[in-house]
């Protein structure tokens, strides 16, 4: 009973940040009339309205929204780029908001990008440690040097996890203190819709975490594969 208890908490932790985010764009994805532009439109717009002219505003082949820093171009889903919905074009601010923090170069959000890129090589070695076991277990016949690389490996793909909690407040910090303020003081956003703003706000900063989550899941993948 504890052990299911405990399964159910888990699994809660896990999936319920990215369930609810998931849900909340889709809450308010429904295309309106009285939206005047698209996510892409109000993106555009408001680079140019802050001399960002430079940016680039994209279509992406996914769901993955996201600003690129080394291309400078803000990054939409088809939805998010294509329709006027109340998600599309926050979302479109949001990452505004992250092409604000590259444009005027702030620490944190140079920081989160050396540490993504960090992460992601980490993650590849100790996915490499993890494959090299059963071979390091044929040449050698040695438990320890099995377990030092069984540890090395599953640490390193929970790396992306603590980096994007450590990140977060750069994500907080595009939506609240940089699309936020524009949307409402720019009379972008109906007062009506201010609340669902503010959810799809938080949903936006809460996406690379809730993924993260869910991506650990990839540790008992890994350990059931190497118990076979």
């Amino acid at each position: 009973m504890y052990i299911l208890l405990i399964l159910i908490v888990l699994l809660a932790v896990i999936f319920g940040p990215q369930w609810w985010a998931q849900h909340t764009f889709k809450r308010y994805a429904t295309p309106r009339d009285d939206i005047p532009g698209t996510g892409a439109e109000l993106a555009r717009h408001l680079l140019k309205k802050l001399d960002m002219d430079h940016v680039k505003v994209e279509q992406t082949e996914d769901n993955n929204d996201h600003y690129d820093p080394a291309d400078k171009a803000v990054r939409l889903s088809p939805h998010n780029f294509n329709d006027r919905s109340l998600t599309a074009i926050t979302v479109a601010a949001h990452e505004v908001g992250h092409a604000i923090q590259d444009h005027r170069q702030e620490p944190m959000h140079a920081l989160r990008g050396k540490l993504v890129v960090m992460a992601n090589r980490i993650q590849q070695l100790g996915a490499g440690m993890l494959l090299l076991i059963p071979i390091v277990a044929i040449l050698t016949r040695s438990p320890f040097l099995d377990l030092l690389l069984f540890i090395a490996g599953i640490a390193s793909m929970g790396v992306a996890t603590v980096v994007h909690f450590v990140t977060l407040p750069v994500e907080l910090d595009a939506s609240f203190n940089k699309a936020l303020p524009i949307l409402f003081q720019g009379n972008y956003i109906e007062a009506k819709d201010r609340p669902a703003a503010r959810r799809i706000l938080k949903a936006a900063a809460l996406t690379y975490v809730a993924a993260s989550l869910a991506s650990l899941l990839n540790l008992w993948r890994w350990i059931a594969i190497l118990r076979r």
